[in-house]
This record gives C-alpha cells, structure tokens and sequence, in this order.
C-alpha cells in the first residue's frame, strides 16, 4: 500500500472529513481497508495511531460513526498517543475518547462493542482516563456500561486515588457511594485521603473521611496530615488537627511542621505565618505543667550552621526578627520530623541556597546543596539536576572570580561517579519500577554535566598541591574505568574533543568551551582510551580533526591532537566510511599537525593489509590482536 496515501487517510481522519475518507476507503477492497484502518501512522510529534483511534481522540463524532458502520475497523487497536505531556502507550480509541472528554464519542464506542475495561501500557483504563479529567458525565456513563471502579494502573493507584488527587469532588463522591476503597493503598503507601491532603483539597478530604478514610503511614512516615503540613496547606492541617483520632504530639508536629515549611518554601514563602505557628506549639508543649512535651532533638547539622532547636518560648521570641535564625531553625525542624530517608526533605534546603546563591553567599548555597546532594543520593533520588545546578553555581563563581574550593568540585564530582555507576547499573539491570530509556537519558545528562565539571577542575589544578592532583587523577581514572558512552558511543573524550558537545547555556557556557585542551589532557592522563570508537567508528582523532576554527584555535587543535598520538591513538583507524583521521580532516592544518606525528608501525601496516585485502583472521591469531586489526577497518581501506 502506497504510504503517501495511507497517511492521506490518517489526516482526513485526524482532521474530521468524514466525506473525504469515506471517498479514500470506498472503492479499496477488504484487504486493502484493514491495512489502512488497523496499522498505526507515525506523527512528528511522536504520536502512532490508526485512524479510528485520532478520530476519537479529536472527538470526530462523523468520522467514528462512518467508520464502525461502512468499515469496522478494529475497536481494540491500540496506539500511542499525547495527553497534556504525557506519552500513553496501549491506549484503545475509546480510552482516547474518555481521556479527552468526548461523551458521544464514548457513546459511539461503548454501543459499538469497546472494550470498557481495554487498558493501556501502564494499565489505566478509559475510567481512569475521564476520572483524571474530573468528566463525571463519561464517568457515570461507562460505569453504569461494566466499567470496573477497583481497577488501578501499574503503580495500584485507583481510579478514586487519581480523582482525589485531581480535586474532582463530583467524581470522588460519586466513585464513593458506588463502592470505592478509600483504604487502598498506592504501591507508594499512599491512600486517597494522602493525595488529597497533599494536594490541598479541603472539600474532598472532608469528603473521604465522611467514608471512613483512615490516617495511615506511607513508605516514608507520611501520613495525610504530614503531607498537608508538608505542602502548608494551612486549611487542611487546621481542619485534621481538631480531628479525635489526632493526638496532641501528632497535632503539635504538623503544626510545627506547617510552620517550618511557610520558612522555606518556594512557592508559599511566609516568615510571619512561619514564626505563627512555631510560636503556637511551643506553647502547646508547655501549656500543660505536669505533661511538657520537649522537643527529641536530632545531632547539629553543618549546612544549618550547627543549629539546636529552640526549646523554649523564651529561646524562639529572641530570634523573632532574625530572619536567617527562623530559616535554620525550620529547616532543622523539617529534618527532625520528616527525617533523613524522606524525599521531600531536600526541596526547601535547595531553596534556601539558592536564595543564597542569588545573595553572592556561594559559601552557605554550596553547604547546603552539598547537604541535600547527600540526602537525595542517600535515598537514591535522581540528582541529573543537582549535578548540573553545581556546574552552574561553580561556573558563576570562576567568571566573577569568587574563589572556589576544588574540595568542594571534587565532592560533586563523586557523586556525579556514583550516580554514572548507578545509572549503568540500571540499564543493565532494570528494577520494575526503572524506565530503561529515562535513565539513559539521566546518564547523558550526567555524562555531560560529568564533563563540565572536569573542565571546571582544570581550572583549579594549577593551585593544587601534589597529594591534591593525586586525588583528582585517581578519582577521573575511576570515571575512566566505568567505560559509560552516549547512545551515540561518544565517550567523555569524545565530547571533550567535539565542538559540538552542548554546553548549558545558564552560566557554564562563560567557562566550558569545546574542544577543550585541558579537559582531553587530563582525561587521557587518566587513563581515557585514546582509540574508543562511537557507533560510526570515529575515534577521539576523528572528531578533533573535523574542528573548524584551526587558525583562531590552533593551539586547541595541536594540543589535542598531539596528546592523543603521544597517548597511542592510531592515525590509521577507520571509521565506518572506511576513512582514517587524516581523511577525515576538515582543513589543512588539521592534515598538517597529524602528518607531523604520523609513526605508522608494523604492526599498524600489516593490520591495514589484512583489513584491505579482507584476509581471514579471527581464531588465527591472539583474541587480544584481532581487537587490534579490527581498528583499522570493517572493510577495505580508502585510500588517500
């Protein structure tokens, strides 16, 4: 089948001309129509789906009608398509239909047949899909046609969970009175109730518990009326903290928790609302003479400037009006009731440096991104955008030229190590819960992050002392030894050497610059492999030589490649086009520099021979030697 015209047909169905389409498919045989309607067409935008199913997406009530009565197309196909972001794989055109909140559409499907219950990749049904966008109408319609209320998608998370989470009152209430668990609990330990609280849906929470919904412990400590405090949803937390079942300790610690939040949050920031409520639970500790409650204080922490908490009312009146007293004492708070294993501790400690960061105290930002580095990788919490907030804040720092700790980078860098490690060990090995392709790209995030910190550290190097060099040679040779790459195969020497290498533009961009001599150097010095190849073959040599700035930049251009052959790169490997470097050069002075360090062996020599004249080697000589040959080419060598 002609693929223009097959894409002729997904586009007069995307786009509702019902008349066209019908026209297309009219006078093709059955054959011919099952292949059109029932294989998915590939979109720009990433989205594969047969036509019936961007018919339904779209809401083409007239496409849909006239393709399930002139041509029944299959009902259960499945596509890929986008919803507010979002990529869902496995969805049914009448999950489509629910999702986007087409009733007579829906209608069309269900009376056609469809599959009520058909779920998607991740197992969310067309239930779940109307219940997210809070369309009570679709809810009501495919429930009183079999759709199953109890059935949850991969994470266990309900079709109740999703409605109480989107503030949807009409849609939890009616779910309610048919039946739905407000106690079922996400794979996370999450009910309906948490999401609510957490999301700040006073009227919902009122709702579910009016249902009997229990205040449980998530996998972290949290309970519903944690995660209110957490978020200060202020309302919320009032409301549940005059609850019978809340005990004084309880309503106490979310008060004190609101409070530290209000000191260091992002979006809700309120020092007067903050010294409010810590104010009021000292009170509460000590209003009862024969019952104090004292505070269980956790050991100084150096990011909080060695903080101890406020015991008494006397101690917090006399920090009242010092703002930065108030923001250590909360976050100190924050971290002795959520604790160190919970993953919202860290959020406000990277507000409160950044606050810093934009006040020139890079000093104090630094100690406390360091802190929250350690508690996310303590928790293994994905730090792609730590790592890069540090080379920025690093980067910011050299070009105004504020002195910077090469401690401090090296610190970073070891997480940076740790995190490529742990990101190779997913790939490798995915737990259930690990999207493969997410953390590629987590890796390539760190990867190059990796590299601007290296860039960074040459910077440094020259006011190290030996034992510091050291340090840093040993710590790079344990990068190097992970032998982690692009998709592309680039390895960091590849990037170190590649003008094309992206550089963050927020900051980095004024120190980290490529091609990058000191960076390639250091790399080899510790132990890159001069001769890795990517997935066309191109060594480190390959990409330098394509470097068009040879006479601006020449001393780039001659330091690199002049390191590489003195490290033992072969100026006679071929890549997949069966080029050399020397063929792949981009100008002459490139050509020039690699003629002057050209030191072909003999061994070099009889490798090409075997490689040009296609001779048979594997089995016939050491496995360590065919490695060698196969360098210098897949096939015959081009000559110059």
């Amino acid at each position: 089948m002609n693929e223009s015209f097959k894409n002729r047909v997904y586009y007069a169905a995307r786009d509702g001309m019902a008349i066209t389409l019908y026209t297309l498919l009219s006078d093709k045989n059955r054959t011919e129509v099952n292949l059109l309607l029932n294989n998915s067409v590939v979109e720009d935008e990433g989205q594969h789906c047969t036509p019936l199913i961007i018919a339904a997406r779209y809401g083409h009530e007239k496409v849909v009608k006239m393709l399930l009565s002139k041509f029944q197309p299959n009902l259960e196909q499945e596509g890929t398509v986008k919803f507010d972001g979002y990529v869902i794989e496995g969805a049914s055109a009448l999950w489509c239909a629910a999702g986007a909140g087409h009733l007579n559409v829906v209608k069309i499907l269900v009376k056609a047949g469809a599959n009520v219950n058909h779920p998607t990749r991740t197992n969310s049904t067309p239930l779940r899909a109307a219940c997210f966008d809070g369309r009570l109408d679709i809810v009501k319609y495919l429930t009183s046609h079999c759709a199953n209320i109890h059935i949850a998608n991969k994470y266990n998370n309900t079709c109740l969970m999703i409605a109480a989470y989107k503030g949807h009152l009409d849609v939890v209430s009616f779910l309610l009175e048919n039946g739905a668990n407000p106690n079922e609990k996400a794979h996370c330990g999450a009910t309906a109730l948490y999401f609510a609280a957490e999301s700040g849906h006073i009227a919902i929470v009122k709702e579910l518990l009016k249902y009997n919904a229990q205040f449980t412990v998530n996998d972290v400590g949290m309970t519903a009326l944690k995660a209110a405090a957490e978020r200060t949803r202020a309302d919320i937390v009032e409301y549940l903290v005059e609850r019978p079942e809340i005990s004084k300790e309880e309503q106490i610690e979310a008060l004190e928790l609101l409070g530290a939040s209000y000191a260091n949050d992002k979006d809700n920031y309120c020092l007067e609302l903050a010294y409010k409520y810590l104010h009021r639970t000292m009170e509460m500790r000590y209003n009862d003479p024969n019952n104090i409650i004292k505070k269980k204080l956790i050991p100084p922490i150096n990011a909080y400037e060695n903080w101890i908490e406020c015991q008494t009312l006397q101690e917090l009146e006399a920090i009242a009006r010092n703002p930065n007293a108030l923001h250590m004492e909360a976050l100190t708070i924050r971290e002795r009731i959520l604790g160190r294993h919970n993953p919202e501790v860290p959020h406000p400690v990277i507000f409160r440096g950044a606050v810093f960061a934009d006040n020139a105290r890079f000093d104090r930002c630094i100690e406390l991104w360091l802190h929250a580095l350690e508690l996310r990788q303590l928790n293994n919490v994905s730090v792609v955008k730590d790592l890069l907030r540090f080379a920025q804040v690093f980067s910011q720092m050299l070009h105004v030229g504020v002195e910077l700790a090469y401690n401090h980078v090296v610190m970073v860098l070891q997480a940076a190590i740790v995190e490529l490690e742990r990101n190779k060990s997913k790939i490798a090995n995915p737990g259930p819960k690990d999207d493969p392709e997410t953390i590629l790209e987590e890796m390539e995030g760190n990867m190059t992050t990796t590299l601007y910190l290296i860039t960074i550290l040459t910077k440094l190097l020259k006011h190290c002392t030996e034992e510091e060099k050291f340090g840093i040679h040993r710590l790079i040779f344990s990068l190097n030894q992970l032998n982690i790459a692009l998709r592309d195969g680039q390895t960091l020497l590849h990037l170190s050497c590649n003008a094309e290498t992206p550089v963050d533009d927020f900051h980095t961009n004024d120190v980290c610059k490529f091609p990058c001599a000191e960076t390639a150097k250091l790399l080899i010095q510790c132990g890159a492999d001069v001769n890795a190849m990517d997935i066309e073959r191109n060594t480190p040599l390959h990409v330098i030589v394509h470097y068009h700035k040879p006479f601006s930049d020449f001393a780039t251009l001659h330091s690199i490649i002049v390191d590489l052959t003195e490290a033992g790169a072969h100026i006679d490997c071929v890549n997949i086009r069966g080029e050399t470097p020397l063929d792949s050069s981009a100008t002459g002075v490139a050509e020039i520099i690699l003629k002057t360090q050209a030191k072909l062996s003999l061994k070099c020599i009889a490798a090409k021979a075997v490689k040009a004249f296609n001779l048979t080697y594997q089995g016939h000589v050491p496995h360590a030697l065919e490695a060698f040959i196969e360098l210098h080419g897949p096939g015959s060598i081009k000559q110059g």
